[in-house]
This record gives C-alpha cells, structure tokens and sequence, in this order.
C-alpha cells in the first residue's frame, strides 16, 4: 500500500461522511458543513491521483478549488440567513404529503 492510496482511502472516507452527513441533517447548518467536508475529500483524491513529480499542477488546482469552496460556502452562510430571518428556522420544513389529493 503507498501513501497515495492512504491519501485516496481518506479523500474516500471524507466524501462518504460529507454525503451521510448531507442526506441525514436536516439542520442547514450541518447540511453546509456536510457539503465542505464532502469537497475537501474530493480535493484530497485529487491530489492524491494525480501522480505529478513536482506536484505544481495538481496543487494549484486544489488551492482554485478551495478558493471556490470558499465562495460558494460565504454564500451558503447568506442564503441560510436570508432563510432563517425570513422563515424564523435553521432547519428544512417536511416535505409535503404527496399521497393526499389537493
């Protein structure tokens, strides 16, 4: 076993984690969490597959990849406050009844 495949099984690890913990809250503050943590594994496989001998490459876009986590978890943080000082809640409403005829 080489590193990278300790790299490639941890990336692996994370995604798995990132994506129980993203269909199982129902908190969106979790939801978030779950989604960067989900990311950050994929990042880590990346890198870990990429084989490049100086690394330059792989690791710059890894660091464009943070960078747009980054954004894109700013907005999620305004969006999630946008929805609890309209709504008064941190958390998904239940989806509706789709059995009952309207």
């Amino acid at each position: 076993m080489t590193e990278a495949d300790v790299w490639i099984i941890a990336g692996a690890g994370l995604v798995l984690i990132g994506l129980a913990g993203f269909l199982f809250a129902r908190h969106l503050l979790r939801r978030l969490l779950a989604f960067n943590i989900t990311g950050s594994g994929a990042l880590l496989m990346v890198l870990a597959l990429s084989g490049d001998e100086r690394g330059l490459a792989p690791a710059l876009l890894v660091l464009t990849g943070m960078l747009v986590a980054l954004g894109a978890t700013a907005l999620g943080l305004y969006l999630l406050r946008l929805w609890q000082q309209q709504s008064g809640r941190t958390d998904l409403p239940p989806p509706p009844d789709l059995e009952s005829d309207p």
